[in-house]
């Protein structure tokens, strides 16, 4: 059974740190044909970015969380720090910045085969000023847009469990990622970094092996409708998920990393943790949006005990 936390209870102190964005989300059909007109009939609108999601995730279902980031003094960063007071998640290292706008993603949604197409505007210059963080987090997830921060963050807290959603091989990403406990990256991550092309169970071991010795923690790569993989005792394990009908695939490694972290707050046993963030992730892609795509615990409960 799922352990829901209790507020007169004991709870860690998750900080999330990263990329916080507004997502609108056209549904379509097919996609479509270049240098054409096209008349929708949906627009879905939230907040978006990947610690952004985890931290709205985790807020949702009860974790003590905390988001540092940066957004524009504007319409969409109202409305992203509208939907954080709603879960209870503490802005206090959210930066307004009124020499910015809000990053905003511009995303494609096919419901047919449920790809996405994600169009993301974000200013180089748009990072947060690196100040000192005066809570002690029991567990830190970084996403590695916010380098300097994040560094500071690690550097100032030892103790934490430190994770990094690692989703591109920028090099502010791979820098974090020795600095951390858990690399939780994506198959593309993966073949970037240790230049293998991951074709089957042979090539993916390679991968995950060379990428646990290159940064010496515990690495996870997510496989999308496959799961995720891991290496335990010099073998590779691999956490199958469960099958469902792709609507809308925006948002589901970000749900994945959030139920990671959950899991870690329930003191859970890795393979736990992996089935719980497999299911979460792959639930999420049934509705369309990122945050729309957030379950309830307590249906989490149903569907996770289900296949326990």
């Amino acid at each position: 059974m799922i352990m829901y936390y209790n507020k007169n209870g004991d709870n860690m102190k998750v900080l999330c740190i990263g990329n916080a964005a507004f997502d609108i989300t056209t549904p379509v059909d097919q996609y479509p044909i270049e240098n054409s007109k096209n008349r929708v009939q949906e627009r879905i609108e939230c907040g978006g970015g990947p610690a952004g999601n985890a931290a709205y995730l985790l807020g949702k279902w009860g974790i003590d969380t905390y988001f540092a980031g940066v957004v524009g003094n504007d319409y969409y960063g109202n409305q992203i720090i509208k939907e954080y007071q709603e879960v209870n998640v503490n802005i206090d290292y959210l930066e307004v910045r009124d020499d910015h706008i809000t990053p905003s993603s511009y995303i494609i949604c096919n419901r047919i085969n449920g790809s996405r197409t994600i169009l993301t505007y974000r200013p180089n210059s748009l990072n947060m000023n690196v100040v000192d963080i005066n809570i002690k987090p029991d567990i830190i997830l970084l996403d590695g847009q916010e380098y300097e921060m994040s560094k500071k963050v690690l550097t100032d807290n030892p103790h934490a469990i430190s994770i990094i959603d690692a989703g591109r091989d920028k090099k502010e990403v791979v820098a974090l990622c020795y600095m951390v406990d858990y690399v939780v990256c994506s198959l593309a991550f993966s073949e970037a970094v240790s230049h293998i092309k991951i074709i089957d169970n042979d090539s993916l071991s390679k991968a995950l092996k060379y990428l646990t010795n290159t940064f010496h923690n515990k690495v996870i790569i997510t496989l999308e409708d496959k799961g995720c993989a891991y290496y335990e005792n010099n073998k590779m394990i691999i956490i199958p998920t469960i099958k469902v009908k792709t609507v809308d695939s925006t948002g589901a490694g970000d749900i994945f990393h959030g139920a990671f972290v959950y899991g870690l707050t329930k003191k859970w046993p890795l393979s736990k943790i992996l089935r719980f963030a497999n299911i979460a992730g792959a639930m999420s892609v049934t509705r369309i949006g990122g945050r729309n795509s957030i379950f309830t615990l307590q249906e989490m409960e149903e569907v996770f005990n289900e296949f326990e």
